[in-house]
């Protein structure tokens, strides 16, 4: 994970290196994505969850598109 002050940063980084960009999220994003992804982590009744509930916790953080999807582009 790498940290950026701003989207201008994280495009400066990737032009500088040649590569294409990739996903990134806010750190709002994150901090939202690790409470929900941990909050019942430690509950006896824990459970995986499926790949429609993964999507689910994504999509309601903002975090769309295909390389958020886990069945892929068909999915």
């Amino acid at each position: 994970m790498l940290l950026f002050r701003s989207e201008e940063h994280v495009e400066a980084w990737y032009r500088t290196r040649g590569i294409p960009s990739g996903a990134t999220l806010t750190l709002e994003q994150q901090w939202e994505l690790a409470r929900i992804w941990y909050a019942d982590r430690l509950s006896p009744a824990w459970r995986r969850r499926t790949v429609e509930e993964v999507e689910a916790v994504f999509a309601s953080i903002g975090l769309t598109g295909d390389f958020w999807s886990l069945r892929g582009s068909g999915g």
